[in-house]
């Protein structure tokens, strides 16, 4: 039985403003109180675990300690199988400590030549509590990916990837309707069955 998570404050273990926009969103019909991993000071642990779930349990576990709070973090990437899985975790690392998803993005083109270009985003969500008690869901949209890159609404490898029964990238999207069927929000919707109450 997953744990749930009373009233209050929750920190979001991001320092991602795009992540932390959809974030805040997917949380706020639930009538939570949020604050931000970066607002408090934290700064970002080093992502040393090997899959997308280690990395988002990594995260929460290291802010709700950190900060006496519930946290939620989120690890996710883009992975895909003709590059044998990368970037996955290493999505974010791919563009580099100034965040230059649109090099991250050129690299994938690069390195995919003429492979087949069938994707999918992976989100891990994790939910941790100051006494280290955690619980974790994932979540997974297929699509494939177009290049050049296409929109300016998204974030991160948003503009490359077309999920399955769409011809808009995630970058081409508002922003509302790539919120309820991206990637994170599959894995949001298992967790707010299992740990949060009915949204408001």
């Amino acid at each position: 039985m997953a744990r749930r998570l009373a009233a209050g404050t929750l920190a979001i273990a991001t320092h991602n403003p795009g992540k932390l926009v959809e974030m805040h969103d997917l949380l706020a019909p639930y009538g939570l109180a949020t604050t931000s991993a970066c607002e408090l000071g934290l700064p970002e642990p080093e992502e040393t675990g090997t899959t997308f779930a280690a990395n988002a349990l990594l995260k929460a576990r290291a802010v709700a300690s950190a900060s006496g709070l519930p946290a939620f973090a989120d690890d996710s990437g883009l992975v895909v199988p003709a590059l044998g899985g990368a970037p996955g975790i290493y999505s974010a690392r791919w563009a580099g400590p100034g965040r230059d998803f649109v090099a991250a993005m050129t690299r994938v083109e690069r390195e995919l030549g003429g492979k087949d270009r069938a994707a999918s985003f992976v989100a891990a969500l994790a939910l941790a509590w100051p006494d280290g008690h955690a619980e974790c869901f994932e979540g997974e949209v297929r699509g494939s990916l177009v290049f050049p890159p296409r929109g300016l609404k998204g974030f991160g490898y948003d503009p490359i990837f077309v999920p399955e029964g769409f011809a808009e990238t995630f970058g081409e999207m508002e922003p509302a309707q790539k919120h309820r069927m991206s990637h994170r929000a599959v894995a949001f919707r298992k967790l707010a069955a299992a740990c949060l109450g009915d949204a408001g």
